[in-house]
């Protein structure tokens, strides 16, 4: 599935050429659970234009990485609340009228699915009641939408909650009112948040790499490294999408050992005036750093390994949403080693 685009119309063609891809899958069942029904994920694929911009597909759900944080160094926030996750499932369209005739004929036809079984699905999608021909009559004006399990939530109990037969939707009408898992501009915004990556966060110390006990040490990011990135996530059937942003506002220092004592006390750097800590420059051993530590003892033959911990504050905007809204705070650090010697001194 192809993903390489460059406008709004080349990117409902690719969606609509991922649609017809899925469609002519008979093995995916879009994660629908019960008699005859696969729980399967679509695969995701991504490339980039000539340009540089980069996107990505899973379903229909296309996600634009071009705002994103990259390197190799980046990586996915983890969420400050604990047992927050998006969707492990959630229903957009899949299928053209002929996609879904292709899709639950080449089902039947393997009769592996029992006679009771083909024979009520050939009622509820041929025989009219209540689709009639696959509704093919109705072909340019809606989609059938069935169930997709979110990457990395195939072995997610909650990914088998979605298990509503294949339903139809006109173009521009609200799913049924008994599917609270149809996609929206707020679900996008939780997959896109998925997808956000940060750089790492290796902070600058003074003084670098091996200091002295009893010896403030200052600490500080260079904040160039450290701008808001996003990911937008759309489905181009709907005309709908959602750009999650990720800024961050606060580092966290642990020093690695108990014998030691952080600025502020809390641990917590503070961004101010668009910058985190200060960089040290000469004259200056003697103060006390606004974002830093102290270690109270020797790190002896090896070394401490100080954890750098960022938080960025999440929110998005999306379709009929002019003011953003707030997602759980995400953080993403690494480690470094830090080797600590006592000072020597000469008695005369």
């Amino acid at each position: 599935m192809s993903a390489v685009m460059r406008s709004t119309g080349s990117v409902t063609l690719t969606a609509l050429l991922c649609l017809g891809t899925l469609g002519s899958q008979a093995a995916n069942a879009g994660g629908r659970g019960g008699e005859g029904h696969e729980n399967t994920t679509p695969k995701a694929s991504g490339s980039a234009t000539g340009d540089g911009t980069l996107y990505a597909t899973a379903g229909v759900v296309v996600f634009d990485r071009s705002r994103n944080g990259g390197g190799e160094s980046a990586g996915p926030v983890t969420s400050a609340s604990g047992g927050w996750a998006p969707p492990a499932c959630y229903y957009a369209p899949k299928y053209t009228p002929a996609q879904m005739q292709t899709y639950k004929e080449s089902i039947w036809a393997v009769e592996s699915t029992g006679y009771q079984w083909d024979a009520e699905q050939r009622d509820t999608y041929v025989n009219g009641h209540p689709y009639k021909d696959f509704n093919k009559d109705r072909t340019g004006k809606g989609y059938w939408w069935d169930a997709y399990v979110t990457p990395g939530h195939e072995g997610d109990p909650a990914a088998s909650t979605c298990t509503k037969d294949t339903f139809w939707v006109d173009k521009g009408a609200p799913p049924p009112a008994d599917v609270p898992e149809a996609i929206t501009p707020e679900m996008l915004a939780q997959l896109a948040y998925v997808e956000v990556r940060v750089p790492s966060t290796r902070v600058d110390l003074a003084p670098a790499g091996t200091t002295k006990v009893n010896l403030p040490t200052w600490a500080w990011l260079d904040t160039a490294s450290f701008k808001p990135v996003s990911v937008t996530a759309s489905v181009p059937l709907l005309n709908v999408s959602a750009t999650t942003t990720a800024e961050p506002v606060s580092l966290r220092i642990e020093p690695g050992t108990a014998d030691a004592q952080t600025y502020p006390a809390s641990g917590v750097c503070e961004i101010a005036g668009g910058r985190i800590g200060e960089a040290y420059t000469r004259g200056r051993a003697g103060e006390t750093p606004p974002c830093g530590l102290r270690y109270l003892r020797s790190s002896g033959a090896g070394s401490y390994r100080l954890q750098a911990v960022l938080t960025w504050r999440i929110h998005w905007t999306g379709t009929g949403i002019a003011e953003p809204r707030n997602l759980p705070d995400g953080t993403f650090g690494a480690g470094q080693d830090v080797v600590v010697q006592e000072i020597q001194s000469i008695n005369r």
